[in-house]
């Protein structure tokens, strides 16, 4: 059985208006079909360079959700992000849902695409979690580090987007920061432990360690505050670039990312004993449970199973198929090596 179709319908007009300008961030409206209900859409492009591919990614909006279809174009496997978050959920915490789908635009075969749940307000409902602001770190500005002494004052909150939020709460962000970058020694332990919801950054920073998503610390998250625990939480977002491949595809070295992570707040929170011994016992208990090669696996195969025919009927897949075929051992090999890398740094704990 193959993956669902989901088929866009845009008249020659809107069509014109979105191929008129890849960087635009306006949405033109179509329907979309799927086993045959037919919903009115709102839809742009969506990425950054991958705007320029020939096969793009599409923010699309109904009167009830937000959905990104995803080219990864980029990723050989095209199951990296949807693996990254299916273990994101595993170690406990709230990360998108994932469908991998063929999409045909105007008739036109586009390929195989990952459905990715949007990070917004229904997400959270869902979930049954309430959040007060919800913020994209959208470059690498979102390290939650102070502007040099003579850069502009804006370029705190540069790094981060707000989808959910207004003046209050970018100066509520802009507080967080300066406070965890000013404070020391326990006044700054108390303030974290008030601030951050630790059981979930710990975990978060656990899942993009052993994923090896580099760029996952400097932006590629969602951070938002609990409407009533005044404290704020990550969600992961984009990892495209893990398993053993950079956000281009490359292979690279499973030590990429080191355990203690990289961005000040990581570096604050683990400056503790506490928190070390914390976070220390969740990496444990992923390398003797969730993060092993049978448990995993079995994932892989069957994620792998689904969509390689139509990846093999995907007209703009950019990879050899001899590669996709591949990749369930390079992610397989990347485990194990993985394994042994937090093995070998947790005495840095």
């Amino acid at each position: 059985m193959g993956l669902p179709v989901y088929r866009i319908e845009l008249k020659d007009s809107a069509m014109k208006k979105l191929e008129s300008n890849i960087w635009s961030d306006s949405f033109v409206s179509g329907t979309m079909s799927m086993d045959g209900r037919r919903t009115p859409i709102r839809i742009r492009y969506r990425g950054g360079h991958t705007r320029e591919y020939p096969k793009k990614s599409y923010e699309i909006r109904t009167a009830k959700a937000t959905y990104h279809f995803n080219a990864e174009h980029d990723d050989p496997s095209l199951m990296r992000n949807a693996l990254s978050f299916h273990y994101f959920n595993v170690l406990g915490v709230p990360s998108p849902s994932t469908k991998h789908c063929v999409l045909y635009m105007n008739g036109k075969k586009e390929g195989v695409y990952l459905r990715i749940e949007a990070v917004k307000s229904a997400f959270f409902r869902k979930r049954g979690l309430h959040a007060r602001s919800i913020i994209y770190a959208v470059n690498d500005n979102a390290d939650f580090a102070m502007p040099e002494k003579n850069a502009k004052s804006s370029r705190l909150l540069s790094g981060y987007a707000f989808i959910k939020g207004g003046e209050t709460d970018r100066n509520r962000l802009s507080d967080f920061i300066r406070s965890i970058n000013r404070k020391k020694g326990t006044e700054l332990s108390d303030y974290l432990r008030q601030r951050l919801d630790m059981d979930n950054y710990l975990r978060w920073l656990c899942g993009a360690v052993l994923t090896g998503n580099y760029d996952g610390f400097l932006q590629n998250y969602t951070i938002f505050e609990y409407v009533k625990r005044n404290k704020y939480g990550m969600i992961p977002w984009d990892y495209e670039g893990t398993w053993g491949r950079n956000c281009y595809g490359k292979a690279v070295n499973s030590d990429l990312v080191r355990i203690k992570g990289y961005n000040v707040l990581t570096g604050k929170v683990l400056a503790y004993k506490a928190n070390r011994q914390k976070y220390k016992r969740i990496l444990e208990r992923a390398l003797e449970s969730t993060f092993t090669v049978s448990r995993l696996m079995p994932v892989v195969r069957k994620m792998h199973s689904a969509i390689a025919q139509d990846i093999y009927d995907d007209p703009k897949y950019k990879w050899d198929v001899g590669i996709f075929d591949t990749e369930p051992d390079v992610i397989r090999e990347y485990i194990e090596d993985r394994r042994r890398d937090i093995k070998n740094e947790m005495e840095q704990l």
